[in-house]
């Protein structure tokens, strides 16, 4: 299990990584600096939620803890882990049809909300990372 203890962090090629699932009780971690941006992040073992700017940019039921997290113009790829199976939902462009490719298997596409919203589901059983990628059609 590969929690993020410190909440949120910063890695070497410009992503991010956040999220403790292990926890039983609510923990935040405000005004993170990264690329000028300032994030948020809420996590414990129900819910992990990730703000930038005080915009929402992920959220996941239950929580998971997330590495690698880089979100483009075109694009949001990240690793996703958890004790179980999470909803998980994403804050993108809205009315755009997007690609998502779970764990190296093309889940389809989507198309988003008014509201930008995303959301899917990743089969996790907290024996490893699962890698997925959104891409804009």
């Amino acid at each position: 299990m590969s929690v993020i203890s410190e909440l949120i962090r910063s890695e070497s090629d410009g992503s991010i990584s956040f999220g403790d699932y292990s926890l039983s009780a609510k923990a935040k971690r405000d005004n993170f600096e990264q690329k000028g941006d300032l994030y948020k992040v809420k996590t414990f073992q129900e819910i992990t939620k990730l703000e930038r700017n005080g915009m929402f940019v992920y959220e996941s039921v239950p929580g998971t803890a997330v590495t690698g997290f880089l979100a483009t113009e075109e694009a949001v790829s990240f690793q996703v882990e958890g004790k179980e199976d999470a909803q998980i939902t994403l804050e993108l462009e809205a009315g755009k049809e997007y690609d998502i490719v779970i764990d190296g298997t093309d889940a389809g596409a989507m198309k988003t909300n008014l509201g930008g919203k995303l959301s899917f589901s990743v089969e996790m059983d907290g024996s490893s990372p699962i890698a997925v990628k959104i891409a804009k059609k």
